[in-house]
């Protein structure tokens, strides 16, 4: 039976510091959340910011173990835990964690993958922990998992590997054209969310005309009075997503794994299922899950050696 000794789980993001203490069964005893993400943190300052949010967990134990996912293992971080190559699960990313302190703070590694199409590059850093985390709480192996955000992440995962993944721009895109398109005079930002006009999104948007096309109807609709102001916004939002969604052959009788943010996995699985698909969700959080199944295969790993 492998020790376990007390854990941290971090997941430190551009914009955000997230912090949870887990007991043995990857349940949270106690959190806490800063807004301290890595574009706040002056250079050479990350451990000091550590320190100052979590040195008193850290320091309840000596043995305490944490792990850090998301852009604190980037270029821009504390420091850079360089990609794991796809495929990759569980022992790849624990094999290739960057540790601040050997054995005691560790930054887990994204992931890249290599188009077999055109060699373009591709990569996912902190995404990849929440999909080990769906992978440990829904006992699925493999599938489609679809992560919703700024930059969605579409990822195969076989065998608890992820094989492959490409990145969607369409949360970026939607804010790009909310606010500084034309579109944006007409939009009214604060609506309440419209699921008909949202609906109505999804469903232009798999005309095959392409987004560029598409989003002008946000404009249209509106100056021959066809849609309300307050639905544009509602609408707009399903046309990207209804495009994101019309690039995916994988969609039509595939199960798809949702993770993300509340709000934002309840658009994409109205649209999805509109489109005929069946969507399942992780219920706990995904992080702190994906962040215990690699503390467990951490700790193995240091049991095993000589």
């Amino acid at each position: 039976m492998t020790r376990l000794r007390p854990f941290i789980a971090l997941d430190w993001g551009t914009s955000s510091l997230r912090g949870a203490r887990l007991d043995d069964h990857a349940r949270v005893v106690e959190e806490r959340s800063f807004p301290r993400g890595i574009l706040t943190v002056p250079q050479g300052g990350f451990r000091t910011a550590f320190d100052e949010c979590f040195g008193d967990w850290m320091s309840a134990a000596p043995d305490t173990l944490c792990l850090i996912s998301g852009m604190a293992g980037s270029r821009q971080g504390w420091a850079e835990a360089p990609y794991c190559a796809s495929p990759a699960g569980f022992a790849e990313a624990s094999a290739r964690m960057h540790w601040i302190e050997p054995g005691r703070i560790g930054l887990v590694p994204g992931i890249s993958h290599m188009s077999p199409r055109d060699g373009t590059p591709d990569v996912m850093r902190g995404e990849e922990t929440q999909i080990f985390g769906a992978i440990h709480l829904l006992g699925r192996t493999g599938g489609v998992f679809v992560l919703p955000g700024t930059h969605s992440k579409w990822a195969i995962v076989e065998d608890g590997r992820i094989l492959s993944f490409r990145t969607f721009m369409t949360g970026e895109f939607f804010a790009l054209l909310s606010t500084h398109s034309i579109l944006a005079r007409t939009l009214h930002a604060n609506a309440p969310f419209d699921e008909t006009a949202f609906l109505d999104g999804v469903m232009h948007s798999q005309n095959s005309a392409g987004l560029l096309h598409n989003a002008f109807s946000a404009r249209t609709l509106a100056l021959f009075g066809r849609m309300e102001s307050d639905a544009l916004t509602s609408y707009l939002s399903g046309l990207v997503i209804g495009e994101e969604l019309r690039s995916q052959p994988l969609l039509s009788g595939i199960p798809v794994v949702l993770i993300g943010s509340a709000q934002l996995t309840a658009r994409y699985a109205m649209a999805m299922t509109r489109l005929g698909c069946h969507v399942v969700a992780p219920e706990s959080n995904a992080t702190w899950a994906g962040l215990h199944a690699l503390r467990m295969q951490v700790e193995a790993q240091t049991e095993t050696r000589p």
